[in-house]
C-alpha cells in the first residue's frame, strides 16, 4: 500500500491569461489593481514612466509582501523621442556599519529562498534586523519621475495613498501569502500585530460576504507625508528620524546617516547585438551582465532554421548555457569585482504608452515579507537585502560596509531585427534571469508573439546542477533532458511553490499595434490595454 496523495488532490493547471491589445498603451503588472492604476494614468495623458511609478507605488500597497517603499529595484526606460535607453538603479545598500562578523557561518548548507548560500547563525541574513539593507525605492522612482515623467509626484502618489487607506484586500491569495510567512511573523511584534492580529491569518470575508481588508499599520499616514513632502522625506527630516529610531530599537545597524547618504543613479545600459536584435539591460549589480554573457554564448551554440518553437536539442543548449552562466556569475560578479562593464519575493511591471515609450520595472523586498521587520511609527515593511550578499568572506559579493549586493533583477528593453520593440522582465529571485533569457530567445530566435512567448514551456537553472522542467513541455524534450543531465525534475507550474520565474511582457509591433501579457500562475496579475 502506498500513501502518496492521489491525483485528485494534486494541482492541475492548464490555464493561460490571454494577451491584450491597446491603441493608446498597455500595462502589465502582478496585481490587477496596480494595472488599473497604470491604465488610468495613461488614459489621463500620462506617459509610460508616470504610469510605471504610480503602478509600482500601488503594488507596494496591494501585494506588500513582495515590494514597497522599504525595498529597492531597477527600472529600464526607453525614450521614444530620443530613441535612447536609460537605467535607473536603486538597489538596497549594506549599512555603513555592516560587519561580516555579524553573519557567522554554522558550517551547514541551506537552500533559504533558493539562494543556496551556506547557513548563517540564526538565519541573520534571512530575517530580522541584521537582514535589513538601506532601502532605495523612493529615491529611484522619484529620480525616474523627475527625469523622464510628466506628472507631479503628488499625483503619482495619490492612488497608492488611497489604496493604503482603503486597506489590503484579504482574498484567498492574500491569505495564502500570510500563511507562508506566519511562522516567522510570530517572532516580530509589529508584523504579527498587523497580519496575525488574533494569532491567525485574517478571514477572507465578513459575515455579509464582503472581502475583508487589513489595515497596514501606520503606512497610510506615512504615504501622505511622502506625498506632501516628496520622496526625499524618507531619507532626511522628521520621517527619516522616525525610521532610524525604529531601526535602532529593532537592532539594525542602519542609522540616519545611511538614509541621508543613499543615492539612486541613472546609468547607461549594457547593449548587446544578439543576431541583429538589440537588447538593453541594467549593468553592474543586476542580472544584466549574466544575461548578456548567456546570450553571447547562446549566439554561438544555437542554430535556428525554420522552427517556430524550441526542440529537444534547443532545451539542452538552454540548460548548458544557464549552467555555465550561473557558474561565472557566482564566482566573479559583485561590487567587489574590478570588471568595468558588466555587474524571492519580487514584483515586476511593464508599461507601453501611445508614443512608444516603454518601462520595464522590477521592485522587491527580497524575500516574502522581506526581513519581517515592520517599523511601528511608519508602517514600513523593511527588506532583507543583506541575503543577496554571499556570507562567505573575500568574494566579489561578500558583506562590506556600504556595498551594494549583486541582485537577480533583470528588466529588459529590446528591439528585434524586424522592428518590434518590447519591454520584458520577471519576478522570482534567482528564477528571474533564466525566465528572461529564454523568453528573449522565444521572441528573437523563434519569432513568437506575446502570448506564445510568455507561455512556452521553460526550464529553470538557479545556481545548482538541478534542471527543473515545466511539465507542459513536449515529451520528447523532457526525455532528452533526462538523458543528458543527471539531476532533473519535472514540476507543475503551480501557485505554490513557485518554481519558475513569473514574467510580464509588452510589445509594440512595426505597425504600431500594441500587446501585453502576464504569466500564470499569479491569479491576480493582469494586463490592460488602453
Amino acid at each position: 500500500m502506498t500513501f502518496d496523495f492521489p491525483e485528485i488532490f494534486q494541482e492541475q493547471w492548464n490555464l493561460r491569461k490571454p494577451a491584450v491589445s491597446g491603441s493608446h498603451g498597455v500595462v502589465a503588472t502582478q496585481h490587477y489593481l496596480a494595472s488599473r492604476v497604470g491604465a488610468s494614468v495613461l488614459q489621463k495623458g500620462g506617459n509610460a514612466i508616470d504610469a510605471a511609478v504610480a503602478s509600482g507605488l500601488a503594488l507596494g500597497c496591494v501585494e506588500p509582501w513582495m515590494s514597497g517603499i522599504g525595498g529597492g529595484g531597477f527600472m529600464t526606460i526607453y525614450d521614444a523621442e530620443e530613441d535612447s535607453v536609460s537605467v535607473v538603479e536603486f538597489g538596497m545598500r549594506a549599512p555603513l556599519l555592516a560587519d561580516p562578523n555579524d553573519y557567522p557561518l554554522t558550517g551547514k548548507t541551506t537552500g533559504a529562498s533558493s539562494f543556496h548560500w551556506p547557513e548563517v547563525l540564526d538565519d541573520r541574513n534571512v530575517h530580522g534586523p541584521f537582514a535589513i539593507a538601506t532601502p532605495g525605492y523612493l529615491k529611484g522612482v522619484g529620480l525616474a519621475l523627475e527625469n523622464f515623467g510628466t506628472w507631479d509626484w503628488s499625483d503619482a502618489m495619490e492612488p497608492a495613498c488611497r489604496l493604503a487607506e482603503w486597506g489590503l484586500p484579504t482574498h484567498w491569495y492574500t491569505q495564502l501569502q500570510i500563511l507562508r510567512g506566519a511562522r516567522t511573523m510570530r517572532r516580530y511584534e509589529e508584523v504579527q500585530r498587523v497580519y496575525l492580529s488574533d494569532g491567525l491569518p485574517p478571514e477572507t470575508e465578513d459575515d455579509t460576504g464582503t472581502t475583508n481588508r487589513t489595515q497596514l499599520g501606520n503606512l497610510p499616514n506615512t504615504l501622505r507625508v511622502l506625498q506632501r513632502n516628496g520622496p526625499n522625506a524618507l531619507y532626511s527630516g522628521e520621517l527619516a528620524e522616525k525610521i532610524s529610531s525604529d531601526l535602532a530599537k529593532a537592532g539594525s545597524k542602519i542609522q540616519l546617516q545611511d538614509l541621508e547618504q543613499y543615492e539612486a543613479y541613472i546609468t547607461k545600459p549594457i547593449q548587446l547585438d544578439y543576431r541583429g536584435h538589440e537588447i538593453f539591460a541594467p549593468s553592474r549589480r543586476s542580472a544584466g551582465p549574466t544575461l548578456t554573457h548567456a546570450l553571447s554564448t547562446l549566439k554561438e551554440r544555437l542554430s535556428v532554421i525554420d522552427r517556430k518553437c524550441p526542440n529537444a536539442s534547443d532545451y539542452e543548449i538552454f540548460a548548458n548555457t544557464l549552467l555555465d552562466s550561473y557558474e561565472y556569475r557566482l564566482k566573479h560578479l559583485g561590487d567587489g569585482t574590478n570588471e568595468g562593464t558588466p555587474t524571492g519575493a519580487t514584483s515586476h511591471l511593464c508599461v507601453l504608452d501611445r508614443d512608444g515609450n516603454m518601462v520595464s520595472l522590477t521592485q522587491t523586498l527580497m524575500s516574502v515579507f522581506g526581513s519581517f521587520v515592520m517599523l511601528p511609527k511608519t508602517g514600513i515593511l523593511m527588506n532583507n537585502g543583506m541575503m543577496w550578499f554571499d556570507p562567505r568572506p573575500d568574494t566579489p559579493n561578500s558583506v562590506a560596509p556600504g556595498r551594494r549586493p549583486l541582485s537577480n533583477m533583470c528588466p529588459v528593453i529590446g528591439k528585434t531585427h524586424d522592428g518590434r520593440r518590447f519591454a520584458l522582465g520577471a519576478c522570482g529571485g534567482r528564477q528571474i534571469f533564466p525566465a528572461v533569457f529564454q523568453i528573449l530567445s522565444f521572441l528573437c530566435d523563434f519569432g513568437m508573439n506575446t502570448m506564445d512567448a510568455l507561455h512556452q514551456a521553460r526550464i529553470d537553472v538557479s545556481g545548482t546542477d538541478l534542471i527543473t522542467i515545466m511539465d507542459n513541455m513536449d515529451s520528447e524534450s523532457i526525455d532528452h533532458l533526462h538523458q543528458k543531465f543527471s539531476n532533473t525534475l519535472v514540476r507543475k507550474n503551480a501557485v505554490s511553490p513557485r518554481l519558475f520565474g513569473v514574467p510580464q511582457l509588452v510589445v509594440m509591433e512595426t505597425s504600431g499595434s500594441m500587446s501585453g501579457g502576464c504569466f500564470i500562475p499569479s491569479p491576480v496579475s493582469q494586463a490592460i490595454g488602453v
